[in-house]
């Protein structure tokens, strides 16, 4: 089976240094704050408290894991869609969402041991609220082992923020080479 290949729209210089500027500054400051949550990870507690209440139709456990699929679904289904029109400046927008709401879920995972993390929940005081990766790890009997894996998906979301960055430069260029390359031979 071979997937479709996308005709991806050409990027100009400009675009392509404004949008790289954005990123670097970007992952300075997530650099700056590496084990932390920033301000940005209330982008993704919204979507993350919305999968709860979507996925409680279908139980518990849904319930419990849903939180974190929707968080992460949205940015891949944008991703998707913007792929689909070959966008490439907004597939690695959505992109970088995902790895940087990744980053938040690894963060998540890391305080099912330590317990320090605010937590919100939607409908109950929030002394009520429970941390979804103490369940969770709780159920899969790993939860001795919740900062490994927390750090695991950390670094993995930073190869990814980088990748997806590195990625994004390399069809930017190659799409303008193409792109002057088929105007020269036009003359």
């Amino acid at each position: 089976m071979r997937l479709p290949e996308i005709e991806w729209k050409p990027v100009s210089r400009p675009t392509l240094i404004a949008w790289m500027s954005f990123y670097v500054l970007l992952l300075l400051y997530l650099a700056a704050h590496f084990s932390s949550l920033t301000l940005l990870d209330n982008v993704h507690l919204v979507t993350h408290e919305g999968g709860h209440l979507l996925f409680h139709w279908l139980g518990e456990k849904p319930e419990l894991w849903g939180g974190t699929i929707l968080q992460l679904l949205v940015p891949v289904l944008l991703a998707w869609a913007f792929a689909a029109r070959g966008d490439l400046p907004g597939t690695t927008v959505c992109a970088v969402g995902f790895f940087h709401s990744l980053t938040g879920v690894a963060s998540y995972m890391i305080d099912a041991l330590q317990r320090e993390l605010p937590l919100v929940t939607v409908g109950a005081p929030a002394d009520e609220a429970e941390h979804d990766w103490v369940h969770i790890f709780g159920d899969l009997g790993v939860l001795p082992h919740a900062i490994q894996i927390g750090n695991t998906v950390r670094l993995l979301a930073w190869c990814g923020l980088l990748a997806t960055m590195a990625w994004f430069w390399w069809r930017s260029v190659n799409s303008q080479r193409a792109q002057a390359h088929a105007a020269g031979a036009r003359r």
